[in-house]
């Protein structure tokens, strides 16, 4: 009977109404909530087949909910280096702080945002409880092969494992001028030193002796290190009328760029001595022995004062002795739909049949975004479209209960029709 048909349609319109009340309710109480994603119900109609043209049935309407997670809340700054948003496409690998203790197994799962700071063991969590997941870099910084399509080479990121470090010299310039004059007196010399850092923080000295040889134009360099390395060289530098390099024998230099390659403790250092025609390196001209440009890269010991994370992913280790150490990589993964993962608690997803399966980027590379720090994703409620929600909710379910009314009604008037 088509009056009973529309009955069960007044209700399933209340309790379709009443799952669009239930998002909107979500969706404003998260209206501050970080990396929140917008549920939105979508109401399908139901059709109800009555045998005949002449008569119709109601079927109602039934909803399906969805949850908004490619949909991506304004990124906002904040004063802590490991707070982290992606500007784009992604997410950020995570875990539950309480899977770390069940040996051999990782849960892995995905999330937009979140709020990291150290705990007592130097892990990254956010509040919570999602652990942030990266690869390990090497000493030299340097991410070696690591599967990019499971989260089986990722690990917890522990700051504390990096607490004291050095960085090793490996590269130095000398820009100097030997004296003009002394050129033609053979066993004329000239020496200066310079510091290096070792591989595990020490100071030590490399000490570059200049003699002049018989020939015009022409200086014996040798390097001599006080770690007790064999020195380097001799090198026999020649200099062109210009009082310019002109060329280096003995020694692997690159009249090019300028690079001398001699041995030390830390291993080999490039010395960048200039280059063919450069004035900027050691030079030969009519003046004094006169030291010119000297540096060199590298520190000594320190002890890790900050974590910063940058646009690649890279979390980087800030030390008070001046350096900078890349310890970490965070990769941004990607999924082909992303509205497919399985929803949990507190902004954390996992990968599912709908979503497809992942790939695991390089921040800012492929179709992802970079990695943001000192910021975080808002929620993606729009607040004023959700009160324009709730208003036609509000109608809609009161026409419903309308319908239901009139129904009644009708069956009361029609045994009404005994009497």
């Amino acid at each position: 009977m088509s009056i009973s048909s529309s009955l069960s349609a007044g209700v399933s319109g209340l309790n379709a109404n009443s799952q669009r009340l239930a998002t909107i309710s979500d969706n404003i109480a998260n209206s501050a909530t970080d990396g929140y994603k917008r549920s939105v119900s979508d109401f399908h109609s139901m059709v109800v087949q009555s045998g005949a043209a002449s008569k119709y049935t109601a079927g109602g309407v039934r909803t399906t909910t969805t949850t908004l997670i490619d949909n991506r809340g304004q990124i906002r700054g904040t004063n802590n280096p490991t707070d982290i948003a992606i500007n784009g496409r992604g997410f950020l690998p995570v875990t539950h702080l309480s899977s770390l203790s069940d040996a051999g197994r990782t849960e892995l799962g995905l999330t937009t945002t979140g709020s990291f700071r150290p705990n007592d063991e130097g892990i990254l969590v956010d509040p919570a409880g999602k652990v942030l997941l990266g690869w390990p870099l090497g000493v030299d910084g340097e991410l070696g092969a690591v599967p990019r399509d499971s989260g089986a080479g990722l690990e917890p990121v522990n700051v504390y494992h990096n607490q004291v470090a050095s960085s090793p010299t490996d590269s130095m310039t000398v820009g100097l001028n030997l004296p003009a004059a002394d050129s033609a007196e053979a066993g004329a010399a000239h020496d200066i030193s310079l510091g290096y850092f070792g591989t595990k923080g020490e100071t030590e000295t490399l000490s570059f002796g200049f003699e002049a040889t018989a020939a015009p134009d022409t200086w014996e360099l040798t390097v001599s290190d006080s770690a007790g390395t064999g020195p380097s060289g001799p090198f026999t530098l020649t200099f062109a009328d210009d009082g310019t390099l002109s060329s280096v024998a003995g020694g692997d230099w690159d009249p090019d760029d300028g690079i001398l390659t001699v041995a030390s403790g830390a291993g080999d250092i490039e010395v960048n001595i200039g280059a063919r025609g450069d004035l900027g390196g050691i030079t030969q001209m009519a003046t004094d022995f006169t030291p010119g440009n000297l540096t060199k890269n590298g520190a000594p010991v320190g002890s890790l004062v900050s974590v910063e994370v940058d646009e690649k992913g890279v979390v980087n280790g800030i030390y008070d002795s001046g350096f900078t150490r890349k310890i970490f990589q965070i990769p941004v993964i990607d999924v082909p739909n992303p509205n497919g993962l399985s929803v949990q608690e507190a902004g954390f997803y996992r990968v599912g049949i709908d979503s497809g399966p992942m790939f695991l980027w390089d921040a800012g590379s492929g179709p992802v975004g970079s990695t943001e720090g000192y910021s975080l994703e808002g929620s993606g409620t729009d607040v004023a479209q959700e009160l324009t929600d709730l208003i036609q909710t509000q109608r809609a379910y009161s026409s419903n209960a309308k319908v239901i009314q009139t129904v009644d009604e009708m069956l009361q008037e029609t045994t009404n029709l005994k009497r």
